[in-house]
């Protein structure tokens, strides 16, 4: 190839001063920090969550399958590019990449944190560290800012401060702190979004309730499965809510939920509207809402055959690969094979649209 893949969904691994060092200093003494624990090795603490983070799983890209563990990792003997810039451009390279969408880790879990305000001081202070992290080569470090949606006015003001900082879009909290998301009071936020040119992302695992991990109904393993279903809901909800009918110009992203079940969930959703509306008393829309997810919703994917095998039914623009870098579920450093395994039934543009142009159109990086 002449070009090279842009991931549209990796993630960095917050230092140990990432929040304490940036945080608001009302919230110093109870910002998240690393603690070294006898049997799991690092963690992240934070405070309010039953459950710290352990580093093990933030940073087994290209760890084999049989050696990975959740816990015993030394922060020093993590990928140093999940937090040195310079380092993370010669992973890229190796993984032959141009350049990646970034996302928090520990900033997704924070998204189910139930104090706002202590969420809140959270996102600031993660934003302000990665502001610093992405200056070092913003055309390759193409970076996503959090808000924790308090109250849809705040909300707006975290949309003009991300857009000031130079970030390319919004990682979003499953669940906002005003009513849910297809409720018209965030009408303004949508329209700021979209005069601010912000597309908005929501990413497994950052909405509460949707990770089974931990109470799985059988084996662990089965869990797994059900980290997508969060993403699911959200997108169901806002075209269903009419959210899309009202803001026709708003883009939202779906972020590693994978998208081969995308062509059938679009199907399931014109069948209920069709079929079950008016018992249900759903929404009338304009559209069929099969045609609202291909219209409005992207989806970002790493390892997923379907998904390429697919394509040719979605939209378009509706697609863009990731390497999920430097996290467990990562296809780097083996991304290029990865690519030339499941991509190479697909006509040469439509391939070049889902590992490259729809990111670059999406994001406004350069060509």
């Amino acid at each position: 190839m002449d070009w090279r893949p842009i991931s549209a969904d990796s993630h960095i691994t917050e230092p140990p001063g990432c929040y304490r060092d940036h945080i608001d200093p009302a919230y110093r003494d109870r910002a998240p920090h690393v603690v070294r624990h006898d049997s799991m090795g690092d963690i992240y603490v934070v405070e309010g969550m039953k459950t710290p983070v352990p580093m093990g799983l933030i940073a087994a890209a290209g760890v084999a399958p049989k050696d990975i563990r959740i816990g015993g990792a030394r922060f020093e003997d993590l990928h140093r590019g999940g937090w040195d810039p310079s380092t993370r451009l010669q992973d890229q390279d190796r993984d032959g990449i141009a350049a990646e969408i970034i996302y928090p880790t520990v900033g997704m879990l924070i998204c189910n944190h139930p104090d706002f305000d202590f969420k809140k001081a959270c996102f600031d202070a993660y934003n302000r560290w990665l502001q610093t992290y992405c200056a070092h080569a913003p055309d390759r470090l193409v970076g996503m800012g959090q808000t924790a949606m308090r109250t849809v006015k705040e909300g707006i003001a975290d949309l003009e401060r991300i857009k000031a900082m130079g970030f390319r879009g919004v990682m979003m909290p499953g669940n906002p702190g005003e009513k849910d998301y297809d409720d018209p009071i965030y009408d303004p936020f949508w329209e700021a979004a979209v005069a601010l040119e912000l597309p908005l992302s929501w990413h497994i695992l950052t909405t509460s309730g949707d990770n089974s991990l931990s109470k799985p109904r059988g084996p662990k393993i089965n869990g797994f499965l059900s980290i997508i279903r969060g993403c699911q809901d959200i997108m169901g909800m806002l075209v269903f809510g009419g959210v899309f009918e009202r803001h026709p110009r708003l883009r939202v992203v779906c972020v590693e939920a994978d998208a081969g079940w995308a062509p059938h969930f679009m199907y399931r959703m014109d069948h209920a509207y069709k079929r079950h509306r008016y018992w249900m008393k759903g929404q009338e829309l304009a559209r069929l809402p099969s045609e609202y997810f291909r219209d409005h919703i992207t989806l970002t994917f790493q390892d997923d055959w379907t998904a390429f095998q697919f394509a040719d039914q979605l939209g378009p623009n509706q697609l863009m690969w990731a390497n999920d870098f430097p996290h467990s579920d990562s296809t780097w450093p083996w991304s290029q094979d990865v690519i030339a395994q499941q991509t190479g039934h697909l006509a040469p543009g439509l391939r070049k649209r889902i590992l490259r142009d729809n990111v670059v159109e999406l994001y406004k990086l350069a060509a």
